[in-house]
């Protein structure tokens, strides 16, 4: 018998998991596969800290070995796995889900991964601003001008501002030197900065996460500051309280690999 195992089984082998709204709005759950395993915990395999199912180390599910050289990480990874009921919910297990996009696609298209991160640069949320209302403006510019002046000094990045929804050409060299910052970061730290930026839209944010100049509440914080004041305003529904929670919780488990590999 194999001593390897891989995440789903028979399921979804291409890594895909079932959109959750997708099967709420269609009034059904969506099938999940049984555990199968009893304990999942780490085992030295190749020179790494792989995460094994009762004793047969776990594979992605391009069939890599899901190992790292950070003890810390593994162990987290595991406990998502032992966190897991009758039944394995990929969208309880966000950090796994993560280190698989790092190791199946990441490992195999690094710089693409680095210029799609680097890109939100030329449109970083941080950079749009509202002129009215004038509560909306001051929130924006309590919150985001702070960041921006972080990166002038850390990132070596000067963006420039502007108001309303109109694309403005940034500096190429503040551009050049988001990108040098992104390139610094290993397959799995890009595969996390990648979750946060596209959440946020703000490779800025994203980078002073990675960093540890903000916590991951600050900056989810910035990031909706508008969807915030509208929800003053206007009030809030239940789907949009449920997607945000999902968005939050790949947030948090971005920012906690992120924090594992500082």
């Amino acid at each position: 018998m194999s001593d390897e195992r891989d995440f789903y089984g028979h399921w979804f082998r291409d890594g895909s998991v079932p959109d959750p709204m997708h099967s709420a709005q269609k009034g059904m759950k969506p099938e999940l596969p049984k555990r199968f395993y009893k304990q999942a915990h780490i085992v030295e395999r190749d020179g790494l800290h792989a995460v094994a199912l009762d004793g047969r180390v776990a594979r992605t599910p391009a069939k890599a070995l899901l190992g790292f050289s950070s003890p810390d990480i593994a162990q987290a990874l595991a406990g998502e796995w032992n966190a897991q009921a009758d039944h394995i919910d990929p969208f309880a297990m966000p950090m796994t889900r993560i280190a698989n996009s790092a190791i199946d696609g990441v490992c195999q298209t690094r710089q693409a991964v680095i210029d799609e991160i680097a890109k939100y640069g030329g449109s970083d949320l941080l950079c749009y601003r509202a002129d009215t209302p004038a509560e909306l403006a001051r929130r924006q510019n309590e919150a985001w001008n702070p960041v921006l002046e972080w990166s002038v000094r850390n990132v070596g990045a000067e963006l420039t501002l502007t108001e309303g929804i109109i694309h403005k050409a940034q500096p190429p060299e503040a551009l050049a030197a988001i990108a040098r910052t992104v390139s610094t970061f290993d397959e799995l730290g890009l595969a996390s900065l990648h979750v946060i930026t596209t959440l946020t839209g703000s490779v800025v944010l994203a980078l002073a996460v990675a960093r540890g100049h903000l916590e991951p509440e600050a900056a989810w914080a910035a990031a909706h500051v508008d969807e915030d004041y509208q929800i003053e305003l206007w009030g809030s529904d239940e789907e949009a309280q449920q997607r945000r929670a999902w968005r939050w919780r790949e947030m948090e488990a971005a920012s906690r690999l992120l924090g594992m590999l500082r």
